[in-house]
């Protein structure tokens, strides 16, 4: 197969980042012969021969499709932290994962990126992985994506530091890719316990593989969005991920009709939008 020069490489990745958002996040390509390629056009006898009956010829097998990785099935829910132990209990679980190898991801890490805001957050954020400029400053959504978040929460009638923010992984992907899932559900294990302290009153995942892993399941968003989800004691809602808004401003419109959901759960008043 012949290289694809940068400009179709980079517009491939952006369709696929695309579809990824959307929680279409695996494709498959089926094998071809390479004898039908070369008489595509080719007129034959018979093809235009009278059709053959029933049972002439054996069915064409299709190639069977990969089946998925089984996604990590957290454990039954602790009793609650008392809300004086929570943030040494949220230190405790950094410990825990100190300078960390389980997983490659620690490979072309910077920093480990833990989590971000108060441990009586009612509310609680949880995104994908880091990116360039939190792998820098080991801090979740501190980028463009961070900004356009922050700007999210004040719209709620919310400051940053009253919710908390968390990923899904807890070191950058390379090129911000997708983590694969051996990676995701190695760390996952993780978020649930600083889920289970923080015991937030609902739960925003945002965009697709966030969905994915706290769900347990592989959903279009278009599926997922605009309903309450039961997780672990807290009201969880799925939404379009604040990259993938960059990328698509219409569709802040649909985000800010999720996450006045949110609102309406935490009995905070809504404004008109963002």
């Amino acid at each position: 197969m012949p290289a694809l020069d940068p400009a179709t490489r980079q517009a491939i990745a952006a369709r696929l980042r695309f579809y990824r958002d959307l929680g279409l996040t695996e494709f498959y390509r089926r094998p071809v012969d390479p004898e039908s390629i070369n008489n595509v056009g080719a007129p034959s006898l018979t093809a235009v021969s009278s059709p053959s009956r029933v049972g002439d010829h054996e069915p064409i097998q299709e190639p069977s499709i990969p089946p998925r990785k089984p996604i990590f099935t957290p454990s039954a829910i602790p009793a609650a932290v008392p809300s004086a132990d929570r943030a040494s209990a949220l230190r405790i679980i950094r410990e825990d994962i100190g300078d960390c190898t389980r997983c490659a991801l620690h490979t072309g890490r910077h920093t480990i990126v833990f989590g971000d805001g108060s441990p009586d957050a009612r509310l609680m954020f949880v995104g994908e992985g880091p990116g360039a400029d939190e792998d820098a400053q080991g801090l979740p959504f501190v980028g463009k994506a961070g900004q356009l978040l922050n700007n999210m929460i004040a719209a709620m009638g919310l400051k940053r530091e009253e919710v908390y923010i968390a990923n899904i992984v807890k070191c950058r992907p390379p090129g911000n890719r997708t983590p694969e899932p051996e990676e995701a559900n190695t760390c996952s294990p993780f978020l649930f316990q600083q889920i289970d302290v923080i015991r937030p009153e609902v739960l925003v995942a945002l965009g697709a593989t966030a969905s994915t892993y706290l769900l347990g399941q592989r959903q279009p968003l278009a599926g997922l969005r605009g309903r309450i989800h039961p997780f672990r004691g807290s009201k969880l809602i799925v939404t379009y991920h604040p990259a993938f808004l960059l990328r698509d401003p219409r569709q802040k419109k649909e985000a800010w009709a999720d996450l006045q959901i949110a609102m309406r759960e935490l009995g905070l008043q809504t404004p008109s939008r963002i």
